[in-house]
């Protein structure tokens, strides 16, 4: 029997809303707001690297933690698909699905890092 084992190529389309960031800038101002989002990119990128090593040790209290917290930081710097998957994931968490955790944890990582690319390509915050 000869089988084929095909890789599936999964990408997502992520899309920032740049009228949030504009209104992160008008609330803030130019300066502040890049400050904070500087500052919110670096945590992500941080809890991203940190929610792989949580889901690889087991440690689901940690997981959920970071978890939350990259969904506020989402929620706070305009990526609501980013907030909405990390709802996913938590909810899955809560079900104590593990397969379910690792498929919504792949997708928030994916997501995550897509929109890190996306943000630092924007160069700055609309105004």
């Amino acid at each position: 029997m000869n089988m084929q084992v095909l890789q599936l190529q999964i990408s997502e389309m992520v899309a920032v809303d740049e009228q949030g960031l504009g209104r992160l800038c008008a609330r803030l101002g130019q300066g502040a707001a890049q400050d904070v989002l500087c500052r919110a990119l670096e945590e992500m990128a941080l809890r991203l690297s940190r929610c792989e090593r949580f889901s690889s040790a087991g440690d689901w209290s940690a997981l959920e933690k970071d978890v939350r917290a990259l969904g506020r930081i989402a929620e706070r710097i305009a990526m609501p698909l980013l907030a909405l998957v990390a709802t996913d994931v938590r909810r899955c968490l809560a079900a104590q699905d593990q397969i379910a955790v690792a498929a919504t944890l792949a997708r928030l990582i994916r997501i995550g890092e897509c929109s890190l690319v996306a943000i630092w390509d924007l160069r700055e915050v609309p105004g």
